[in-house]
């Protein structure tokens, strides 16, 4: 019986393409499916959560590639179809959970923060006062800060608050004011680290160059290939295990006195840039994960 996965996206791109010849070499179909399209039909007999392209049967497994966003409850329905796909036996990597633990950048920060993991001051509160009160203080104790979008990626929306700049509306950030402590990875040579975390092990790592202080490879940084030490590969990892994590882009950055602080966990990363500069087929290394781990969970078969 062949097998048939389904890839979560909404744009399959070179990562689906990726992910889909990984699959066939391993002897699975593959469908893309976006999350926008499935649904909850509660009146069928069975299977009332419907999967475009799977008629009255489920994925044998589910690769979350991409969430698309849109409004609050468009979001929640769209992360209760990977709750619900969990709840019926059916391996979701990464799955709503873990999504939902990195995607949101104050939840990620608060669990790094509570299991001890390095990672900067951070602040996070709806009140505009509040928030100009955390940057008066920390300038005027001669720190600087980064605000971020709660949700975002890519390095959109970032601002490098010094003293004597203001704080920004809160409108244009959602109502909420996300701060972190701005690590001064060097002087003029900005960088910082990814590190892929697959199944626990930490097994791909690039160095991100930026032309600024961003070191996002959608905002123009190079990646370089990278030998990964013994502290920061424990320290991708036990990020990765703390969010609940398949596999995970940890973001880690270097300050001036060498000490090491995580700052981002990505629940969906790409892996486009780190492929360039590693020898192993990185989308193959993730399924061979998913297929190795989840398909011995499973308490269930999925019959059409």
């Amino acid at each position: 019986m062949i097998r048939r996965v389904a890839i979560i996206t909404d744009d399959p791109g070179w990562h689906g393409r990726q992910l889909r010849r990984a699959f066939a070499a391993r002897g699975w179909d593959s469908l893309y499916i976006s999350l926008q399209d499935c649904y909850f039909d509660l009146a069928r007999a069975r299977n009332s959560l419907v999967i475009p392209g799977f008629k009255n049967c489920l994925p044998d497994a589910v690769f979350v590639r991409g969430v698309a966003g849109g409004t609050l409850e468009q979001v929640i329905l769209r992360l209760d179809i990977l709750h619900a796909l969990r709840e019926l036996g059916v391996p979701v990597y990464n799955d709503a959970r873990a999504i939902e633990r990195s995607v949101d950048k104050a939840m990620t920060s608060f669990l790094l923060k509570r299991a001890g993991i390095p990672t900067p001051a951070t602040w996070v509160c709806e009140s505009s006062a509040q928030a100009r009160a955390i940057l008066l203080r920390e300038t005027a104790a001669g720190r600087e800060l980064v605000m971020k979008p709660l949700f975002g990626s890519q390095g959109l929306g970032l601002l490098h608050l010094k003293s004597g700049m203001k704080m920004p509306d809160l409108s244009k950030y959602a109502g909420t004011a996300y701060l972190q402590s701005f690590i001064n990875c060097a002087k003029g040579d900005w960088h910082d680290f990814r590190v892929l975390v697959v199944g626990g092990s930490a097994r791909a790592a690039m160095l991100r160059r930026g032309t600024t202080w961003i070191s996002n490879v959608a905002q123009g940084a190079k990646c370089e290939k990278m030998q990964l030490d013994e502290n920061m590969q424990r320290l991708a990892q036990d990020a990765s295990r703390v969010l609940g994590m398949d596999y995970a882009g940890v973001d880690v950055m270097r300050d001036l006195h060498g000490e090491l602080y995580v700052i981002e966990v990505n629940g969906i990363p790409a892996w486009k840039g780190l492929q360039g500069v590693c020898r192993e087929n990185l989308a193959q290394l993730l399924v061979d994960d998913l297929l190795a781990r989840k398909l011995t969970q499973v308490g269930m078969e999925m019959v059409c």
